[in-house]
């Protein structure tokens, strides 16, 4: 599983180190604010994992956000367990558990070591006291996915509840845009808090405000963008994409015969087939490797015989996601046991710009 840091997290840096000079302390409290603010989210995104791999749950990468993570499958099934309510629900509750817990945990530890560090004391998060703002940060974030907004926790929640009478998509379409109102919203309320009086209230809250509220907005426009491209993607057939013109190998051909078919081929990777059965796949680099390490040999020597193959009605999407999945950059196309095309990540970008247009064309005619 890939752990990803979104570059705002890298803004949020920036502000972090600005907020020394504001408060007269030394510039590497800013970094260790940022540190705090990160670990907090790693704890939280933690909880949600161990949630996720008790119901098998298979993830392929979690983008970290200043506001927490968003999950990637590496299969369709388990995409489709995530959206199970109860699973929903369990992994909506661990997040703001899991930072009740750390705030908890932070707080008997001040309170149990020393005075000197005032909990309820103005401003709660700043760089001066790195403590009490790891306390603060935390409990805000738990705070903060209460709110039924996309993608926060309880927007999750409400999501799974629409989704019951309106849909995934449409579902998942309604709460980012709630998502993207309540962050709108909470920018609006910061910049409204700067341009009163100058408080001490004010001045400590309205930052955090702005951000949360960019960071929410910038979250539920990822979610809502990855909606659309799936909702896209689950319209067009592999029929609709697959190159229907391509060139294939046998396994009894020799590696020297297979890179010269290469050679006049614009393909990447070959089905190989045995009469009209699909035996295995083979790549260019792997014949080529194959010559220079060993010698000429047989194309049933290093073909894989681990590959997915699709109908020509199944969907797009379905097979991005297997494709994204294995690892693979080449999927056959069979009907009735036979090889009628094949789809590769080289040509779809070229292949789904001209259905575009192709479709365009039928509805203006």
């Amino acid at each position: 599983m890939d752990l990803r840091i979104h570059t705002f997290f890298l803004l949020l840096l920036g502000f972090c180190l600005l907020s020394t000079g504001v408060a007269g302390v030394s510039g590497w409290r800013g970094f260790f604010l940022w540190g705090t603010l990160f670990f907090a989210v790693l704890i939280r995104e933690l909880a949600r994992l161990l949630v996720a791999a008790y119901h098998g749950l298979q993830l392929r990468s979690v983008l970290l956000l200043p506001i927490g993570g968003l999950f990637s499958y590496t299969n369709p099934e388990s995409a489709e367990r995530a959206q199970d309510p109860r699973i929903q629900f369990q992994l909506a509750i661990a997040g703001p558990l899991a930072s009740l817990l750390l705030a908890g945990i932070i707080a008997g530890l001040i309170l149990g070591s020393t005075t000197g560090v005032p909990l309820l004391v103005r401003p709660w998060i700043t760089a001066s006291h790195l403590m009490r703002s790891a306390v603060w940060l935390s409990l805000g974030l738990a705070a903060l996915h209460c709110v039924p907004a996309y993608p926060l926790d309880a927007g999750r929640v409400l999501r799974g509840i629409m989704a019951d009478s309106r849909g995934h998509a449409r579902a998942t379409k309604a709460a980012s845009g709630l998502g993207q109102a309540f962050g709108m919203l909470t920018m609006i309320a910061g910049l409204a808090l700067l341009a009163m009086p100058n408080t001490g209230a004010a001045a400590g809250i309205s930052p955090w405000l702005i951000m949360g509220g960019f960071f929410v907005f910038i979250g539920a426009q990822l979610e809502d963008q990855g909606v659309m491209f799936q909702s896209v993607v689950e319209t067009v057939r592999m029929k609709d994409v697959m190159l229907t013109e391509f060139s294939t190998m046998s396994p009894s051909d020799t590696l020297a015969d297979a890179l010269f078919k290469a050679v006049h081929s614009l393909q990447d990777e070959f089905p190989v087939v045995r009469g009209p059965n699909l035996v295995g796949v083979v790549s260019r680099q792997g014949i080529l490797s194959a010559l220079r390490t060993d010698g000429n040999g047989y194309v049933q020597s290093i073909m894989s015989r681990s590959f997915q193959v699709a109908a020509p009605e199944d969907s797009l999407g379905l097979m991005i996601r297997r494709i994204a999945g294995g690892r693979m950059s080449l999927v056959p196309i069979a009907e009735a046991g036979r090889i009628v095309g094949i789809v590769t990540w080289q040509n779809l970008s070229n292949s789904m710009g001209l259905l575009a247009e192709h479709r365009r064309f039928e509805r203006e005619g």
